[in-house]
């Protein structure tokens, strides 16, 4: 079993989809019992960072987050919940993130060729954290944001992208494991990876290729 958070900003219903397609079960709560009681637990999000803190605070999550990430169990956070473990956020404003991960969550300054939001396909690259996880060289991904994370802690970057530059496209920490894409929007490489982190296989040390472009996944 999957529990998916809901607090109200996430597209809940398409990574339910994705966990069912994988063959695992998923509920989706805002229940703090629940939630605090999960066996594997993902954290979704779509929206401004702030109002996503608020909202989770405002149904009293935040401490049945973190203390379940303090016991380093399964986790994926993706997109809006890559960025709110970060200690804080500067989308409209300075605003105090989970702080479970060192580093800030700041706006791309790029040239005018480059749009903002980043949105579409993209591949990434193994960071230090990400060499055993079986994902490999430019596989590609689905991006859609204007905002990226940066870690204190170099060791923590798990995969990076190059939009413009080079940015963090996902970390790990032990059984947490985070992404800036969108694995539910990533066709066959998104599912697999979903998949693996359902079964239990994704942050274990032995590699399993999801290599997947968008042109050739199913």
């Amino acid at each position: 079993m999957i529990t998916i958070i809901d607090y109200q900003m996430g597209n809940l219903r398409s990574v339910q989809k994705a966990v069912e397609r994988a063959g695992v079960e998923a509920t989706i709560t805002s229940d703090p019992k629940q939630i605090a009681s999960a066996e594997k637990l993902i954290l979704p999000g779509v929206g401004a960072f702030g109002d996503a803190i608020a909202e989770i605070r405002s149904r009293d999550l935040e401490s049945p987050i973190k203390d379940y990430l303090a016991a380093d169990r399964p986790f994926l956070g993706i997109c809006l919940g890559l960025q709110m473990l970060f200690e804080s956020g500067f989308e409209h404003g300075q605003h105090e993130g989970l702080g479970v991960i060192g580093g800030d969550v700041v706006r791309f300054e790029l040239p005018p060729q480059y749009k903002i939001p980043h949105m579409g396909w993209n591949t990434v690259q193994p960071g230090p954290a990400g060499m055993d996880l079986g994902i490999e060289p430019d596989t590609h991904f689905y991006f859609v944001h204007s905002f990226f994370v940066r870690p204190t802690d170099p060791n923590v970057v798990a995969l990076t992208c190059d939009y413009g530059g080079e940015f963090c496209a996902a970390i790990r920490r032990g059984n947490l494991f985070a992404t800036q894409f969108h694995p539910e929007k990533s066709q066959q490489a998104g599912l697999q990876l979903v998949k693996r982190f359902a079964t239990g296989s994704l942050l274990e040390s032995t590699p399993s290729s999801t290599a997947s472009s968008p042109e050739t996944a199913s």
